[in-house]
């Protein structure tokens, strides 16, 4: 989560296959949900698949994660969707990754 740019956004999903943990995204909202306050891994910017904030069981989470997300530049449409076209972060792929020629 670190690793996401200011003004990008990343997928619990996408975060997780990352993690070597594919196919469970509910445990890197786990993980973020129990940071502790204040910390400095940018949390908000991790959504859902939708490129929605997902709703959370703190009171105005939602609303905060937003505005932190708005402050980056990240766009909202009507629906309160981030275009994930426009926005997502794909990091470049790893040394071991990549193709061999």
């Amino acid at each position: 989560v670190a690793r996401v740019p200011h003004g990008r956004v990343a997928t619990y999903g996408q975060i997780a296959e990352l993690a070597g943990l594919g196919g469970h995204a509910r445990q890197v909202g786990y993980a973020l949900h129990s940071l502790p306050h204040g910390t400095r891994v940018p949390w908000q910017r991790v959504v859902n698949a939708r490129g929605e904030v997902s709703v959370r069981s703190e009171p105005g989470a939602e609303s905060l994660q937003r505005a932190l997300l708005e402050r980056e530049g990240v766009r909202f449409d009507a629906r309160g969707r981030i275009a994930l076209a426009r926005h997502a972060w794909r990091p470049a792929p790893r040394r071991s990754q990549r193709p061999l020629r």
